[in-house]
C-alpha cells in the first residue's frame, strides 16, 4: 500500500467512506456510507476516480493533512474553508499537491459535512464489501473509527493515468446548500395524522434538535398527532420520516436502522438528500410536498451534473 496523507490534526469527526453496504440490509445492517453522496461522487470524479472509491467525509471542522507524495485531491461539500498551505483552496475542482503540501480548513462556514476525495481512492478495512466506516459496530475505514493524529492514509490503488487538476463543476450545478426546504412525497402513513398534523408538516418549520447524526435526525416542531393500530416492523430507507409516540418527527439517514414499528408519514426524495446531509442541530428546515414526476427531474439534474464531470 503507498502512503499518500500523514494526519496532524483529525478534525472532530473525520471518517473513510464510500457508497455502503446496501446489499447488506436484508441481514439488518444499515447501508452507512457517504451522508451527502452526491458531494462524495462529485469529488471522486474530479479526482479521476470512480464515484465508489472512498473519501473522507469531515463533519463539521476538518482535518490538517500533509502530503506523502504528490496527489489530485477534490474538496466538495459544505464550506470549510479549505486552504493549501495556509491560502484558500478552491472546491468542486481538482487540486495538485505536491509531497510536503498541507491540506487544511480555517473553519465552517456554510453546511456541515465536506468530502475530500484522492486520486487513487482511499483504503481501508473493508467489511461486507465496502470501506465505509460504521461507527456503531466499529468496522469499515480506519477499523472501524474517527481519524485520529498521527494516522497514515494510503491508497487504494496507484493511478497511471495522468493526474488533470482544474477540472471543476459548473458553478451553476454547484448544489445550493443554504436551500432548507426539502422536497418529500407522501409515506404510507400519512394518512394516520389528523388533518391539522398533516398541514402542519407541510406548512411549519421545524428544527433539528441536538440529537442529529449520522443515524437520523430528532426535529423540534409541533407535535404529529397519529390514530390507528400499533404497526408491525417493516423495511426503512434514508429519508424516511417517522413520527414517534411522542409526536416528534425523525428524518432517517445514512446509519439508519433497517427495520422499525413507527409511521413513516413521509419520504425525502433521493435528490434532496444531499441538503438533508447538509443540515446540522439548530438549523431550520420545511417540507415541500412533490410528485413522483417532480422527484424524478430533480434525480435527474443532479445525475445530469455528475455526468458533466464524468466526461473525457
Amino acid at each position: 500500500m503507498t502512503a499518500v496523507f500523514s494526519v496532524v490534526e483529525p478534525g472532530l469527526l473525520t471518517t473513510v467512506q464510500d457508497l455502503g453496504r446496501p446489499g447488506a440490509i436484508a441481514s439488518g445492517v444499515p447501508p452507512a456510507g457517504a451522508m451527502d453522496r452526491f458531494a462524495h461522487a462529485a469529488a471522486n470524479l474530479l479526482a479521476g476516480n470512480d464515484r465508489n472509491q472512498a473519501t473522507l467525509e469531515c463533519t463539521l471542522s476538518g482535518p490538517q493533512l500533509v502530503a506523502l507524495r504528490s496527489c489530485l485531491v477534490a474538496v466538495t461539500g459544505a464550506d470549510l474553508g479549505a486552504q493549501v498551505n495556509g491560502r484558500a483552496a478552491p472546491m468542486w475542482s481538482g487540486i495538485f499537491l505536491a509531497a510536503g503540501d498541507r491540506l487544511s480548513f480555517a473553519g465552517r462556514r456554510s453546511g456541515m459535512r465536506t468530502y475530500v476525495a484522492v486520486s487513487g481512492g482511499l483504503d481501508g478495512e473493508r467489511w461486507l464489501g465496502s470501506r465505509s466506516t460504521y461507527l456503531l459496530v466499529g468496522r469499515g475505514g480506519m477499523q472501524g473509527r474517527a481519524l485520529k493524529a498521527g494516522d497514515e492514509l494510503h491508497l487504494a490503488a496507484d493511478r497511471s493515468a495522468p493526474m488533470i487538476a482544474g477540472r471543476q463543476l459548473a458553478a451553476a450545478m454547484v448544489p445550493d446548500y443554504s436551500d432548507h426546504t426539502l422536497a418529500v412525497m407522501a409515506g404510507p402513513h400519512l394518512k394516520r395524522l389528523d388533518v391539522t398534523s398533516r398541514k402542519a408538516l407541510f406548512a411549519d418549520t421545524f428544527k433539528v434538535s441536538a440529537q442529529a447524526d449520522r443515524m437520523g435526525y430528532r426535529l423540534d416542531g409541533p407535535p404529529l398527532a397519529l390514530s390507528g393500530d400499533e404497526l408491525l416492523s417493516f423495511g426503512l430507507a434514508a429519508g424516511s420520516i417517522q413520527v414517534v409516540n411522542s409526536g416528534q418527527a425523525i428524518i432517517l439517514m445514512a446509519d439508519h436502522q433497517t427495520a422499525g414499528g413507527y409511521a413513516v408519514v413521509a419520504t425525502v426524495v433521493s435528490a434532496s438528500l444531499p441538503n438533508a446531509a447538509q443540515l446540522g442541530p439548530g438549523d431550520e428546515l420545511q417540507l415541500r410536498a412533490v410528485t413522483e414526476a417532480q422527484a424524478g427531474t430533480m434525480r435527474r439534474e443532479l445525475s445530469a451534473a455528475l455526468a458533466s464531470l464524468a466526461s473525457p
